[in-house]
């Protein structure tokens, strides 16, 4: 009888787990809604953004080629000719429970580190995520310069892709980086996501020939005041702006579709283990009570 009071303890210990993963799966699921909304609405304004930026693009190098002359492009469109310095942002989660979603995230980092390392660059390592410095210990990384917790708070607002955007621009001029790089998870789907390594600053929008028509409508062509130079100036600004929210976005997106989908293995796991112990306690006390039965027998009839 021992092992039947052992085996009713597990089963009500895992089904007050089951409850827990439960009810976690579905905070997840609320949260990661929430940031496939957010990113829906903001790939339309980034891909907007994008088409604007290269229009202004297009119609600088038109200008160029009329007048024959060289304008110089925003810093943020400029690309070092070597660079020497990286400077990787890696972006992980706060809180664990989502499965592989931080290994992967230390895993890229240190393909990425290693990549630039062969090429005998220098590279400088910032943590942000509770989780990001133990991941990347965990895989041997040593270039730690800083770690940040708390990067995203419960749901993400532009202000704190803003304060995480300044954090980059500061600790490129304050170390010296000629490139920053944030590694990070791509959301695709609920069940796919995609690791990271991607070129923030400054970043590189090429032009292919379908874009050298964008800054034509008809016969007519698109107007710059008070010139595209400027134009494009302000739209880097509001650029770069835009491509940090939709990162920040795309990494809370993958992390609350893991952690939901852990939390459903979990919650799977432990029906399996219910029933399992279910059957195995129903058993056990099938076999107790017919041996109690054979004992009753048995003594009426030695009477």
């Amino acid at each position: 009888m021992a092992g039947l009071k052992e085996l009713r303890t597990r089963i009500e210990s895992i089904k007050s787990t089951k409850k827990i993963t439960a009810a976690m799966k579905m905070v997840a699921a609320s949260k990661f809604r929430r940031a496939q909304l957010t990113l829906e609405k903001s790939e339309l304004f980034k891909t907007l953004m994008t088409a604007n930026l290269k229009k202004a693009l297009v119609e600088l190098k038109m200008r160029e080629d009329e007048a024959g002359v060289k304008y110089i492009l925003p810093k943020m469109l400029i690309q070092p000719k070597e660079p020497k310095v990286y400077a990787l942002f890696v972006l992980a989660s706060d809180k664990g429970l989502c499965g592989s979603y931080n290994t992967m995230i230390a895993k890229e980092a240190k393909r990425r580190i290693n990549e630039l390392k062969s090429e005998g660059k220098k590279v400088l390592v910032f943590a942000y995520g509770k989780n990001a410095t133990s991941g990347l210990k965990r895989h041997g990384v040593d270039e730690i310069e800083a770690s940040f917790p708390n990067v995203i708070k419960k749901h993400l607002t532009y202000q704190e892709a803003l304060s995480f955007l300044h954090d980059v621009i500061n600790k490129k001029a304050q170390y010296g980086a000629d490139i920053c790089e944030i590694v990070y998870s791509d959301f695709l789907s609920g069940l796919n996501r995609t690791y990271l390594s991607k070129q923030v600053i400054p970043f590189d929008i090429e032009l292919n020939d379908e874009d050298k028509a964008l800054n034509k409508v008809g016969e007519a062509f698109y107007e710059f005041l008070p010139n595209p130079l400027e134009t494009l100036e302000d739209l880097c600004g509001v650029y770069l702006r835009t491509a940090m929210f939709e990162i920040l976005i795309n990494s809370q997106a993958s992390e609350n579709a893991a952690r939901m989908s852990s939390m459903d293995n979990a919650t799977r796991n432990a029906e399996d283990m219910i029933k399992a112990l279910t059957f195995k306690y129903n058993s056990l006390r099938q076999s107790a009570i017919t041996t109690e039965l054979v004992e009753i027998v048995a003594g009426a009839e030695a009477m």
